[in-house]
């Protein structure tokens, strides 16, 4: 059950997100979402994401959307930033500084 007053919760990224990593990250957001009305996801110590890792952070959009929450992704570093912009998904994305 989400408690709607609640703080955002805030989920951190580090290293490489790829097809190795992306499903802890994908749990670790999912589980998130399932507690809070807003998650912020800090990708600021992040090198590395491919599509696994874009991937797992479309379905938590989704599920935040499925669920009236919001997904934010904060600290995104410039290879982050402009793998988004290539897709598209900065666009999709609620994207902050």
């Amino acid at each position: 059950m989400r408690d709607q007053g609640q703080a955002p919760a805030a989920v951190r990224a580090r290293g490489e997100i790829d097809l190795d990593t992306a499903p802890s990250l994908r749990r670790a957001l999912t589980a998130a979402l399932e507690t809070h009305r807003e998650v912020v996801l800090d990708l600021s110590e992040v090198t590395f994401m491919d599509c696994a890792g874009l991937d797992a952070i479309v379905q938590a959009r989704d599920q935040a959307d499925r669920c009236g929450g919001r997904l934010v992704l904060r600290g995104a570093g410039r290879r982050v930033v402009r793998l988004l912009k290539l897709t598209g998904l900065n666009r999709r994305l609620t994207v902050g500084p």
